[in-house]
């Protein structure tokens, strides 16, 4: 790093004029110090490169603080107890309520109470300088960064910078919804009591696991899905099986609805659907879509369009420019922590490349390509049951133009899921392309199933063909002999 002469950091006597900003020269200035902008920190400090991060939040971004830790730390508890309920010696006694207070203090505890020390402990320990403030492009290669007194510093890149801004939830067009004071994932993860009545809007992952977070710790939830059913993106038995447990739980489900109007009347929330129903309640939570962080962080100074999502190749590098990477949900890729997390490192070892003047492996599943971003995505959501795939649907295979055939399993004939109770169900399905004989996608729901995600991703990214699947013995008893039968089904169809 080199620090230019701050000439300029103070008004020369009698002058009314601003301060010139300060100026310090880095290799890498990354936007955003998230998981995403952590981790593309961390791999451009280990190859070498002096690094700069700029925050205007916490450092740990939406995941620490407002997304994945928390929502599990909520919804921990519940499957904890639900598993309890399933099995033999444990049921009666589960049958009683949650420990608010205490589900509620140890969220608080995963999240460090919204205090980000330890991130920033951190960042120094690897060599990162952190930047507190708003950070915008103010040309190529250069981030002005506005600090909360307004002083200025000027931060420019010798070899990159890399936007890691994330993305923040998207509110429907609602006359007046601003007055309501909506809940977004924001507050329906960080809430300091348990709503009484909670009206859920959408059918996506958050709005799956925040239905049955709260409706778990005393809410009664009322979800509006706009369509046919829950977890769209997923195959069609994951989110009946889901639908199925949340109305079980007591959650009320209505499809094929969507919100037209929402007030606040004497702190009550009105919803109005348009089937002209009136929903009352405490809280309403819009969980119906992200939208991209890059409004205000100046991209229109090197002719990129403000508030847009951006678009990369595999190296994460945004099109058209040669210097600026765009790495997790703001390229719209997968916007998934952990997938962002796996960008972050192609970024940060394709910088470092670049930087070294070597050469870069941008072929496909080359150490410079983010190839797992097209048909490899795993994913794991946390409701009862739970529910978790990797690769293509069998819908989504098929359109791609792929020969496959779909193997389907009824995990409750799975010995392990015994131990889980009598009443356990579950699904499984493995996509298999009938050209290749190695699998397109893999889909598990049901109790326990979210760790046998990353056996399908191994087999999915490895293009491991079923004949050598055949040799990968699963333990018994255990839930992951799934393997073994959805094998024997396929064979058997043949």
């Amino acid at each position: 790093m080199r620090q230019t002469e701050p000439t300029g950091s103070t008004a020369p006597t009698g002058s009314t004029g601003p301060a010139e900003p300060e100026s310090t020269d880095y290799d890498v200035v990354v936007l955003g110090a998230g998981p995403v902008g952590e981790n593309v920190a961390d791999r451009t400090r280990a190859a070498g490169l002096t690094t700069a991060i700029v925050e205007s939040e916490l450092v740990g971004g939406e995941c620490s603080y407002w997304a994945c830790m928390p929502s599990k730390a909520l919804l921990r508890p519940v499957l904890a107890r639900a598993d309890a309920r399933r099995t033999p010696g444990l049921s009666r006694s589960a049958q009683g309520p949650l420990d608010v207070s205490a589900v509620l203090a140890h969220r608080d505890e995963y999240t460090s109470h919204w205090k980000d020390d330890g991130q920033v402990q951190w960042l120094r320990s690897v060599g990162v300088e952190l930047h507190r403030g708003v950070g915008r492009i103010t040309g190529p290669r250069t981030v002005t960064v506005t600090a909360g007194d307004g002083t200025r510093h000027v931060l420019t890149a010798r070899h990159a910078v890399a936007v890691c801004t994330g993305s923040r939830a998207l509110l429907p067009p609602l006359p007046g919804l601003a007055d309501v004071a909506p809940w977004t994932s924001r507050e329906a993860t960080s809430a300091k009591a348990v709503p009484g009545r909670l009206v859920v809007v959408g059918g996506g992952v958050v709005a799956t696991e925040m239905a049955t977070a709260w409706q778990a710790l005393g809410s009664r939830v009322t979800l509006l899905v706009r369509g046919k059913g829950l977890l769209s993106r997923m195959e069609p038995f994951a989110g009946e099986l889901v639908a199925e447990a949340l109305t079980e739980a007591g959650a009320d489900l209505r499809t094929g609805t969507s919100a037209t109007s929402v007030t606040r009347e004497n702190g009550t929330v009105v919803v109005v659907t348009d089937t002209g129903e009136r929903i009352e309640a405490d809280e309403i939570l819009f969980a119906t879509g992200r939208a991209p962080r890059t409004d205000d962080i100046g991209l229109e100074t090197v002719g990129l369009e403000p508030g847009s999502w951006l678009t990369v190749d595999d190296t994460l590098r945004v099109t058209g420019q040669d210097w600026l990477y765009a790495v997790g949900d703001v390229n719209r890729r997968a916007l998934l922590t952990h997938q962002g997390k796996y960008q972050a490192r192609i970024a940060g070892a394709a910088i470092a490349a670049r930087a070294a003047g070597e050469p870069v492996a941008a072929e496909a599943w080359g150490a410079h390509a983010a190839t797992a971003d097209h048909d490899a995505v795993p994913q794991v959501v946390f409701t009862d049951p739970e529910a978790g795939s990797v690769g293509l649907s069998l819908a989504e295979a098929e359109q791609a133009g792929h020969r496959v055939r779909a193997v389907d399993l009824d995990l409750s004939s799975v010995a392990g899921a015994g131990l889980y109770g009598e009443d356990y169900k579950g699904r499984a399905r493995m996509v298999v392309d009938l050209e290749s004989e190695t699998l397109r996608g893999v889909t598990f729901v049901g109790p326990g199933v979210g760790e046998l995600i990353h056996s399908a991703t191994v087999a999915v990214v490895a293009q491991v063909p079923v004949a050598r699947l055949w040799h990968a013995v699963p333990s018994y008893p255990t839930i992951s002999e799934a393997w073994l039968r959805l094998l024997e089904a396929y064979r058997d169809s043949a």
